[in-house]
């Protein structure tokens, strides 16, 4: 019997805010490529949008992609971006 190949797994990272401290019943989703946010205040989904959208900003400019960024340096880069 013959062996098949294995085809190696792309490795594959996405990010995932949600946010807690939502009260006025609306339903906030955002989607993007490499990252979602659901949940949260306006003030709170909006912050964490920025959040993340700054963070691959990051990442691009360093030129890492986020299935190849250490945690810990994507800890700093994120810690980084969150609108003061």
């Amino acid at each position: 019997m013959k062996k098949t190949p294995r085809r190696r797994k792309t490795k594959q990272a996405h990010l995932l805010g949600i946010g807690l401290d939502n009260h006025d019943g609306h339903k906030r989703l955002t989607h993007a490529e490499k990252f979602t946010i659901v949940g949260g205040s306006e003030e709170t989904h909006s912050r964490a949008t920025e959040t993340f959208i700054k963070t691959f900003e990051e990442l691009k400019s360093r030129g890492k992609t986020l299935e190849v960024v250490e945690p810990g340096e994507l800890h700093e880069i994120i810690h980084k971006s969150i609108p003061q």
